[in-house]
């Protein structure tokens, strides 16, 4: 019986492995199409949220018939509600992705100092999406800690982004809009780093039974 169960957590686990990709590469693209000012790739971003969209369902059918069939208790039964739980987040992450690709393929968004900024944080958002899901899958208690310290940087980004807009929209030429569309595709990238957040600290329940680890 344990083999069995240790078998479907470890199929589990890389579920969990195949969607977080799917994330990186939503972010990812969204971030290639912004800096490149390219709506044709940002158009490529929606389908990658639909496949995240079915693994989520995937996963969480696998996580309800692990609790229904296996009955775990105490850990076994943290990890498998831990990673109902981190879906969801990583759900968002390929939603959020898909609006800031809405964004890009609607606006009319060009390569600029502003945009690399952006770009550059979209980076630092990959590194805690990519740590949280491994922390998870390594059960590493560290690896959790420091994507959740690792928020500072984000937030650095995106207070560096909204110093940088301020500077521009002081500026008579500024086009108003396109510098909003762009406040918005940092928030959206802020956001995701909040979701990264999310997932470690269910990391951290699912080792101690206390998100704050």
């Amino acid at each position: 019986m344990r083999l069995k169960f240790d078998e479907q957590l470890d199929l589990l686990n890389k579920e969990l492995i195949t969607m977080g990709a799917f994330c990186e590469n939503a972010i990812a693209m969204s971030a290639k199409a912004l800096t490149e000012g390219n709506p044709a790739l940002a158009k490529a971003v929606p389908d990658l949220s639909v496949q995240i969209d079915h693994k989520e369902r995937e996963i969480e059918t696998m996580c309800l018939k692990l609790l229904l069939q296996q009955q775990p208790v105490a850990k076994d039964l943290r990890v498998v509600s831990s990673a109902l739980k981190m879906v969801t987040d990583m759900a968002r992450i390929g939603d959020q992705s898909a609006d800031i690709a809405e964004i890009i393929t609607l606006a009319n968004i060009h390569a600029t100092d502003d945009t690399q900024v952006i770009h550059d944080m979209s980076v630092a958002v990959i590194k805690m999406v990519t740590d949280s899901i491994d922390a998870f899958v390594k059960k590493d208690m560290q690896m959790a800690k420091a994507v959740i310290d690792y928020d500072d940087v984000v937030d650095s980004f995106f207070d560096k982004v909204k110093k940088m807009l301020i500077e521009l929209f002081s500026k008579p030429e500024t086009d108003g809009e396109y510098a909003i569309d762009l406040l918005m595709i940092a928030k959206y990238f802020e956001r995701i780093g909040d979701h990264a957040v999310n997932i470690a600290k269910w990391v951290l329940f699912s080792i101690t039974g206390n998100k704050e680890g």
